[in-house]
């Protein structure tokens, strides 16, 4: 026989449900960011700082969570990508493989960050901002590559070198995240990072 369910445990519930609504809502407001499109037909957008932020603040199982939720909204027409994109159409276009790698890379995000040690604000900020730059720029580009090879029908060098327009940008993402993750340590120090209790 189980064993009745506790308050606390529906308290808990709602609240990782609600965060990973939150960061799907966030990924939304970063869409209202002018996108920069490339001639490869691949726009920069704010939206891979939303993934970062997601596997750092919420771990890997709810930024997972939080980043399918999105791309299922998206999915179905609402237009929350950069420019106002949305459908299944953008699931063919030459970035998909960059929107598919959203789920991929808050997990990975998260899971480093998981094992990364959060005691100060100052570690919380460097270990935001390595498990960004596997995670949220490596991981994500080679997802983004592998979309470029298979469905713009670039070679490995060529999607490689299409890709490397991103970094720049990517990387000070990277830096913006410590920077949001260090603040969020130094307002609420209980803060799970990457779904992790905090350390006393």
């Amino acid at each position: 026989m189980n064993p009745p369910t506790t308050p606390s445990v529906h308290r808990q519930g709602a609240s990782s449900m609600a965060q990973v609504a939150l960061f799907a809502a966030l990924m939304a407001v970063l869409g209202l960011i002018p996108k920069i499109d490339l001639p490869m037909g691949v726009p920069i957008t704010a939206q891979s700082l939303g993934v970062m932020l997601a596997g750092v603040l919420l771990g890997p199982r709810r930024g997972l969570q939080a980043m399918l939720l999105f791309l299922a909204a998206v999915a179905a027409g609402l237009p929350l990508l950069s420019g106002g994109r949305g459908g299944i159409g953008v699931f063919m276009a030459p970035s998909a493989g960059y929107l598919l790698g959203y789920p991929v890379a808050a997990f990975i995000t998260g899971l480093l960050m998981r094992r990364l040690p959060t005691q100060s604000p100052r570690t919380v900020a460097l270990s935001a901002f390595a498990a960004s730059v596997v995670g949220g720029l490596l991981a994500l580009h080679a997802m983004g590559v592998t979309g470029l090879m298979l469905l713009a029908k670039l070679s490995l060098p060529q999607a490689t070198l299409a890709t490397l327009a991103f970094v720049p940008g990517d990387f000070i993402k990277c830096l913006m995240c410590a920077v949001i993750a260090h603040s969020v340590a130094r307002g609420m120090p209980d803060w799970a990072f990457g779904g992790k209790p905090a350390t006393p």
